[in-house]
C-alpha cells in the first residue's frame, strides 16, 4: 500500500482527493438509468461497502451491475481474483488500475473502490465515495424498489449533510488518522477525536433508534461500515485501544440493530475485513498475521425495537 503521498511532513495521514467526481443526474452527460452503469466495490473496504448496503436497500441490483474486488491487494492494487478466470466479466481487466488508466492514462494515485464505470463511453465516472451513496438514493429513485426506505429524505437533507462531514472527521477517516500517523502526537489527537466521537455517539443512541431518530438514513449506513470494523480491526490494528465498540452499550446494540438487517447482514464479511487489513496494510502490520478473534455475536437481540 503506497501512503507515502498521503503523510504530511508532520507525520499525519491526509487522504488523497478523489480524481473522478463526475455526477450521474439527469440532463448530465451521465443520465441515471437502468443497466448502463457497473459499481466495483470491496466487501473489505468501508467505503465501498456503503454502496454495497445502499444499492441492496434501495433494491437497484437489476439496475446497477456489480464486480467486487478481492480483498487482498498486491502492488498493482486491487484485482479480479474472485471473478471467473480472474477477470472483471464487464472489460475483461485483471486489475482495477486498467479501468482507471483507460480513463485517465496519466493517473498518479492509489486505485481507489467504490467507483462507478459507464459501459456506454467505457469510462470511469466517478470515485467519489462520499458522493455515491447519494446518488443512488436520489438520481436513481425512479427505479428504487417498492417499499424500500428514503435515506436521503428532502426534510433531512440538511442535517444529514452536518452529520455525515461530522462522522467523516470524527471517526470514519480519523480511525485511519491514527492508524497511519507517523507522529506520537497526531496520533494521539487522532484516538482522542475518536473517541470523544464515540462518546457523544453513545449518548445520542441511548435516546434515538438511528442517528436522526426513528429512520435509518445515509448516515446510519456510513457509521454502520465503521463500527463494524472497530473491534475485529481498529482497536487493535490501528492502536484505537482505549475502549471496544461492546464497551458501549447503546452503540454495540445500535450496531446489531443494523447488522440483523439483509442489506448490511449480506455485505459484512469479517474474514475478507480482517484479511484486507492485516495483509495488505504491511507498513501497519509487517508480518501480515491475522489475528484470531474477536468472538463477538452480532446475532444476538439487540432490544431497539
Amino acid at each position: 500500500m503506497k501512503l507515502g503521498r498521503e503523510i504530511s511532513g508532520d507525520g499525519r495521514f491526509v487522504r488523497q482527493p478523489n480524481r473522478f467526481t463526475n455526477r450521474i443526474e439527469p440532463d448530465s452527460p451521465y443520465p441515471p438509468g437502468p443497466g448502463r452503469y457497473h459499481l466495483y466495490a470491496s466487501y473489505a473496504c468501508p467505503w465501498a461497502q456503503r454502496s454495497l448496503i445502499v444499492r441492496q436497500l434501495l433494491g437497484l441490483e437489476d439496475i446497477i451491475g456489480l464486480t467486487v474486488v478481492d480483498p487482498i491487494r498486491d502492488d498493482k492494487g486491487w484485482r479480479f481474483t474472485l471473478s471467473p478466470g480472474d477477470r472483471d466479466p464487464v472489460t475483461g481487466a485483471s486489475y482495477l488500475s486498467e479501468l482507471y488508466h483507460a480513463t485517465d492514462p496519466e493517473y498518479f494515485g492509489r486505485y481507489t473502490v467504490p467507483c462507478i464505470w459507464d459501459t456506454q463511453t467505457e469510462r470511469l465516472v466517478t470515485n467519489d465515495y462520499p458522493q455515491l451513496t447519494i446518488t443512488l438514493e436520489t438520481a436513481f429513485a425512479p427505479w428504487h424498489a417498492a417499499g424500500s426506505p428514503d435515506l436521503y429524505p428532502s426534510r433531512l437533507r440538511r442535517d444529514i449533510d452536518a452529520m455525515n462531514d461530522w462522522l467523516y472527521g470524527g471517526i470514519n477517516n480519523a480511525v485511519y488518522e491514527a492508524g497511519f500517523s507517523r507522529n506520537q502526537q497526531k496520533y494521539e489527537d487522532a484516538v482522542t477525536r475518536v473517541f470523544t466521537t464515540l462518546d457523544r455517539l453513545e449518548e445520542r443512541l441511548t435516546t434515538h433508534r438511528f442517528l436522526h431518530g426513528d429512520q435509518l438514513t445515509d448516515s446510519d449506513v456510513r457509521l454502520y461500515t465503521t463500527l463494524a470494523r472497530f473491534d475485529p480491526v481498529y482497536y487493535s490494528h490501528f492502536k484505537c485501544s482505549i475502549r471496544r465498540l461492546t464497551d458501549y452499550p447503546a452503540l454495540w446494540a445500535y450496531a446489531r440493530d443494523l447488522y440483523q438487517r439483509p442489506a448490511f447482514h449480506n455485505t459484512t464479511d469479517f474474514d475478507q475485513i480482517k484479511r484486507h487489513y492485516f495483509i495488505t496494510q504491511t507498513n501497519v502490520n509487517p508480518s501480515q498475521v491475522v489475528p484470531v478473534g474477536p468472538a463477538l455475536d452480532w446475532d444476538a437481540p439487540h432490544g431497539r425495537g
